[in-house]
Parts: C-alpha cells; structure tokens; sequence
C-alpha cells in the first residue's frame, strides 16, 4: 500500500479511514469489509459483488468442476432439502 495513516477508534468502535486512503481505493459510504484480527494485528479487506461477467466465469467454473466430480442435479436437490429439514 502506498498510504500510511493513522486514525484512532472511538468510544463506539468505529474507525475512521483517512480520506487519502478512501480515495485511493475508491471506497463509498456502504463500503463493505472483512475484518480479521490476530497476535496485535487488524486487517480490513474491502470486499464488492462480482461484475455480471466474473460472476458468469464463477458459475462455469463451479459446473466444469461439479461434472469433474461426478456430481448431478439430483444430489444438489438432496442436500439442500436436508439442511432444510433441520430447520
């Protein structure tokens, strides 16, 4: 990253971003994040929805992959009327 900053938390746990960094990423109110924390360390991970197109290459990936593995419709509509039957 090309930034550093820093920013302090508040009495409700938010944080600000610097406006610099905002920026950069090109982060909007709503932006969403994973958040991981561990050994002194907190890690924000800008996360978005995939376009139409690498969401389409998503899709086809996972049937090349279920053929691959010999899984069939049938097993798909098993397992998730199983899980729904624990409700």
């Amino acid at each position: 990253m090309s930034s550093l900053s820093t920013t302090r938390m508040s009495s409700r746990g938010q944080v600000v971003i610097p406006e610099e960094i905002r920026r950069e990423l090109n982060l909007k109110p709503g932006s969403q994040f994973v958040v991981v924390g561990g050994k002194g360390v907190v890690v924000l991970k800008a996360v978005s929805s995939p376009s139409m197109e690498e969401f389409e290459d998503l899709i086809s990936e996972a049937r090349k992959r279920a053929r691959t593995a010999g899984l069939r419709s049938i097993d798909i509509r098993t397992a998730i009327a199983k899980v729904r039957a624990r409700r």
